[in-house]
């Protein structure tokens, strides 16, 4: 089982129990409502984590999009880590990785529709984009599980497969960075970056394992990739040939340059393709530096022909700005999109239950006169049978 692969500091562990004290205190002042947990008139749906780490929030978030965008008016509520402003920031044209965050510029970029805000301060952040359009339908909080200022109306958890929490401990000895019980207030639970190749057992081992309750579901995604895009499209013209879809890749070299919190299932879905692989990783959100453009440069051209790199959407965000690239580095580098895809057929149960909430908590009445069309379904759990599946109304 994947636990067994989780490195624990055992020696950090009274460290992880004095931090264990100060989470529960904060959750039992939230649950006793001495914190309080506000609530808006608008459908708000918080996708987020309880570790340190990425689960695929953006590709999750990016689902929701392309589900939502044709109902009405979409926005999306970041923090923007790792940026250079401060305070609430709505995005435009203008903006960059740097000034709003690398995920809130990729999410705008792909979603050029979507309005895209970000603000550490999630009640003043959702106060803003009313105030800036009080016509929005649906706002989807992107990282915001443990910001428990504001109450959502759906409440999603991802979990990655590679580091299932019911196996991991809190910070600083593990990645937790809150208890497990934490998961209790999730909706919806979505174990993200599954192999493809999950068997039946599996499912039903991870789904005893994760002990959720009546009022939860459980969902399996993986990732598929879209075709590549070469980062600098006017230098590479040229060479688009050179590594035009990941079935060519068989013959290449690829240098893989992330810079995500967890690379491994990108890492093996590409060995899929081709042995020779050289990675190299940075700390996700990391500014590239000159140091960073002098490795880069000099480990792609130590790869013999043919060669190219392959990048991530989110590095390939701070990446488009660095200067001091090669030539070839440039030529020949390439984004590879990433799309979520539900296993087991739950795509159409997620959706429903997803569309169903919206519809009947929207404030626009062609969408509220539509939400008999969307009702949330009954779904089945492997292993489980069928539960039924009570969001909270805002």
């Amino acid at each position: 089982m994947e636990g067994d692969f989780i490195k624990i500091n055992k020696a950090l562990l009274p460290l992880s129990w004095c931090y264990g004290l100060g989470v529960r205190f904060r959750n039992m002042l939230f649950d006793m409502d001495v914190l309080k947990s506000q609530a808006f008139s608008v459908p708000i749906i918080s996708v987020g984590n309880i570790t340190v780490g990425g689960t695929g929030k953006t590709p999750h978030v990016e689902f929701l999009l392309n589900q939502l965008l044709g109902l009405g008016k979409v926005a999306v509520l970041s923090r923007g880590y790792k940026r250079s402003t401060r305070g609430f920031v709505l995005a435009d044209s203008t903006s960059t990785a740097r000034t709003i965050g690398d995920e809130p510029f990729q999410v705008k970029r792909k979603f050029p529709n979507a309005i895209v805000a970000v603000d550490s301060d999630r009640v003043r952040g959702i106060n803003q984009l009313l105030q800036t359009d009080p016509d929005i339908d649906v706002i989807l909080l992107d990282d915001a599980f443990q910001h428990r200022y504001v109450k959502p109306g759906i409440n999603i958890l991802l979990v990655d497969y590679h580091r299932l929490i019911i196996y991991d401990r809190l910070l600083p000895a593990g990645r937790m960075r809150e208890p497990l019980n934490g998961k209790n207030r999730a909706d919806i639970v979505i174990v993200t970056k599954c192999p493809k190749e999950l068997k039946p057992m599996d499912y039903r081992v991870i789904t005893k394992a994760m002990d959720l309750y009546p009022y939860q579901h459980l969902f399996f995604t993986t990732f598929n990739y879209a075709p590549l895009k070469p980062l600098f499209p006017q230098e590479a013209k040229g060479t688009n040939g050179a590594c035009p879809t990941l079935e060519a890749l068989s013959s290449h070299n690829i240098l893989l340059l992330t810079g995500i919190a967890s690379p491994r299932q990108l890492k093996e879905d590409l060995e899929q393709f081709t042995p020779h692989i050289t990675s190299l990783s940075v700390p996700d959100h990391h500014r590239f530096r000159q140091k960073d453009v002098n490795s880069i440069n000099s480990t792609f051209e130590a790869l013999p022909q043919p060669r190219c790199i392959i990048t991530t959407e989110k590095d390939a965000a701070r990446l488009a700005d660095v200067e001091g690239l090669s030539d070839e580095v440039r030529r020949n580098i390439f984004a590879l999109p990433v799309h979520v895809s539900f296993m087991l057929e739950q795509e159409s149960t997620f959706n429903e239950n997803i569309l169903g909430y919206v519809h009947k908590n929207s404030r626009n009445s062609i969408l509220a006169k539509g939400k008999d069309d969307h009702k949330p379904k009954d779904s089945h759990r492997p292993g489980n049978g069928t539960r039924t599946i009570s969001f909270r109304n805002n």
